[in-house]
């Protein structure tokens, strides 16, 4: 299984197991991670699954596409590594993938 950590404001990190074919929010839901609202339910029309994307990984995710790009202006101090985890679809390919979680959601 593909493994994803989260850390949260505070520093605190989680590893959990993630179902490829799933996505980072759903994973992150799954294994009840602190941060992650979804309030949307991960049809990206909200921003409450705002993620930042650990520098090492930034250039091996597909970039975000528009619709994506658009939702990112509501969420709290988006940043260049800013992403919403619902659009992050998990697969063996990000195996390890590191996620910060924000202060608090938009």
């Amino acid at each position: 299984m593909t493994k994803i950590t989260f850390i949260d404001a505070a520093g605190t990190s989680r590893t959990v197991e993630a179902e490829d074919g799933s996505t980072v929010m759903e994973t992150a839901l799954k294994n009840s991670v602190p941060g992650i609202e979804a309030e949307c339910g991960g049809a990206c029309a909200c921003a409450t699954c705002h993620v930042y994307v650990d520098d090492a990984w930034v250039e091996k995710l597909p970039k975000a596409e528009q619709m994506e790009e658009d939702m990112l202006d509501f969420a709290f101090d988006v940043r260049p590594n800013s992403r919403l985890s619902c659009q992050i679809k998990v697969k063996a390919e990000i195996d390890g993938l590191v996620v910060n979680t924000p202060e608090q959601q938009g």
